[in-house]
């Protein structure tokens, strides 16, 4: 990761309008693989901002991935602290926990693209859920990772 440019892929016309289209589905109720609706305030504008999400499941754990790197929702998450994922009418209000540590994230990785590589791999440059745990946690700091905690 360069500090000055963290990397990120940016979303280009087709994957804008199938992350549209993900995220009505999951508002009315149809989650596709587990995909979910992420909700968070906007760090500028205030406004929640919303992108369907793939929450994955790690050692009894619940976190949330970046494929594509240091995005907006990621940046926003990182100054809310926390968000709602719903699918349909089911609305869960989470405090967001930013994994820092290279041999953690690299564990979570490992296990997200084990279960979402078919459809993340290309944002990971060659990283697979089969590369040596070296390689994983030199993309780590590439591909934001948290801990989420569902308000009760």
């Amino acid at each position: 990761m360069n500090a000055s440019r963290p990397y990120y892929v940016q979303a280009g016309p087709l994957a804008v309008r199938l992350n549209s289209i993900f995220g009505r589905l999951a508002r009315f109720g149809v989650s596709l693989a587990g995909t979910a609706e992420l909700s968070v305030r906007g760090r500028t504008s205030g406004a929640m901002q919303r992108i369907p999400v793939n929450p994955h499941t790690y050692e009894g754990a619940q976190y949330l991935v970046s494929a594509r790197g240091h995005s907006q929702w990621v940046r926003n998450m990182r100054v809310a602290g926390g968000g709602e994922l719903r699918v349909g009418r089911k609305v869960r209000t989470f405090t967001a926990t930013e994994i820092t540590d290279p041999v953690e994230q690299a564990a979570i990785l490992r296990a997200y693209l084990e279960k979402w590589g078919w459809e993340v791999n290309r944002f990971f440059q060659g990283v697979t859920a089969k590369s040596s745990d070296a390689e994983l946690r030199a993309a780590a700091g590439d591909h934001p990772v948290f801990r989420i905690t569902v308000s009760p």
